[in-house]
């Protein structure tokens, strides 16, 4: 091989790559073992794990604990969907673009907007996506973003800007962790492409959509809203309350935690944006003998051809999550829904209401929540949420994980994020679940059992 390449040796072969990244010294492995014994010591190492189906969860942050129908799988695992080609011939594949085409009709419904498109890799990338598409409307170059956004949307959405798109200026909380009104004021000017809020937002505080909606109008701004699908069963539409663009994850319809992906994003927006959607926009047709038919009726692969002067260069989706989507609401159906997320709501004030009992536990976020509210604890979330896991607990997801990401940004006399605990209450949270969890969390903060040293 080395004679046919014109290599003396292999040193010579591998001349081109530089000194600083070769490793010349031989690799400190173990010997080679059979497969019976690699078998055998992966067993003892997955032995060793605990399935999170065994712990009571109180985790949240974009990834949530719900009930999965048995439907869901039924349906997605069929070979008609978990096989298909993506449907690039625009009329062959009838089932999957019907299905397609069902899941934007379902996600206008929640949104109350125009158009859908067929789904996206997940909610961080939709908020990319729709920050992109507001700055080639407006032809702006910032949008004002609020610290309630997600901490992960937010730097998807800053990677993107920092080589095409708005640039992101950010907005910080008032007292409660909802968007600061006044500050969003004196953000926004000629130069602001879009307000970008989320509802609820990431530590589950509601949105005033119609005044944030009039300021960002105000301005020739658009309004683009990061809302949880779920939520929508209960809370109005934002199409309806003033959004010009909706985008989100709806992992919490029909896909389980799954070690935090894959997600499902979706994007939807105003008839008058609807040519700059990326990705595809599945149409309802009829044919020649007048049967109804369904046709990829845009879709945006300009960029194999125009590049960076392309509406998008999404060139794929999730496609099987968002069948999972549809399914699951289709399962749940208009009654089924609201009644899901008051479930989540009843179950979440409960709990709330539970731990600000608590001896110096502390209201973070404020006001009516949906499913999920942050707390001040008097101990470091991240050692409670550790102690807890033993007792069998997802405690919930310490906000310090994210606490760069909030410099200059909390709200006045919020000094730091340690204490700061983000809990998320699911339909499957029991109450005997929730009253043993609060009985253990009080036993933490006192510093008894397994959370002591």
């Amino acid at each position: 091989m080395l004679a046919a390449v014109g290599a003396a040796d292999i040193d010579d072969l591998f001349a081109g790559i530089p000194d600083e990244v070769r490793r010349r010294e031989p690799l400190a492995l173990p010997a080679g073992v059979s497969e019976v014994e690699v078998t055998a010591a992966l067993r003892c190492l997955a032995g060793r794990d605990v399935p999170a189906t065994q712990l009571v969860s109180f985790l949240g942050a974009g990834v949530y604990d719900h009930h999965v129908p048995a439907v869901v799988d039924a349906i997605v695992s069929r070979g008609e969907f978990l096989t298909a080609y993506t449907p690039y011939q625009p009329e062959r594949s009838q089932g999957v673009l019907q299905s397609i085409f069902e899941f934007q009709t379902a996600i206008c419904e929640l949104t109350g907007m125009d158009v859908s498109n067929a789904s996206l890799y997940d909610g961080g990338t939709a908020l990319s996506e729709a920050s992109i598409l507001a700055g080639a409307q407006t032809r702006r170059r910032e949008v004002a973003l609020s610290a309630g956004v997600h901490p992960e949307y937010r730097q998807v959405l800053a990677t993107a800007a920092a080589a095409y798109g708005p640039r992101p200026r950010l907005v910080g909380l008032r007292r409660g962790a909802a968007t600061d009104a006044d500050a969003l004021v004196a953000a926004v000017g000629d130069d602001t492409a879009a307000v970008v809020v989320q509802q609820p937002n990431f530590f589950g505080a509601l949105e005033d959509l119609p005044a944030l909606a009039e300021t960002a109008h105000a301005a020739g701004a658009l309004l683009i809203v990061v809302a949880d699908p779920l939520s929508l069963g209960l809370l109005e539409a934002p199409g309806r309350l003033g959004a010009d663009i909706v985008v989100g994850e709806a992992q919490a319809l029909g896909s389980t935690m799954s070690f935090g992906g894959p997600g499902v994003g979706y994007m939807a927006v105003a008839g008058r944006l609807m040519r700059r959607l990326p990705g595809r926009l599945v149409g309802e047709t009829v044919d020649l003998e007048g049967r109804r038919g369904y046709v990829l009726t845009l879709q945006t692969r300009e960029q194999h051809i125009r590049r960076e002067k392309a509406t998008s260069n999404i060139c794929s989706n999730h496609a099987l999550s968002a069948l999972a989507t549809l399914v699951h609401l289709s399962w749940l159906g208009k009654e089924g829904l609201p009644e899901l997320g008051l479930h989540c709501a009843r179950k979440a004030a409960y709990l709330r209401q539970r731990l600000l009992a608590l001896p110096g536990v502390r209201a973070f976020t404020e006001g009516p929540v949906f499913r999920e509210f942050a707390v001040h604890l008097p101990r470091a979330a991240g050692e409670v949420v550790e102690s807890l896991v033993p007792e069998g607990y997802l405690a919930g997801v310490p906000v310090s994980r994210f606490a760069g990401m909030y410099d200059g940004v909390l709200p006045d006399g919020v000094v730091s994020l340690d204490g700061v605990l983000l809990l998320a209450v699911t339909e499957k949270r029991t109450r005997a679940e929730i009253d043993a969890f609060v009985v253990a969390l009080d036993g933490v903060l006192a510093g008894e059992g397994a959370g002591d040293g």
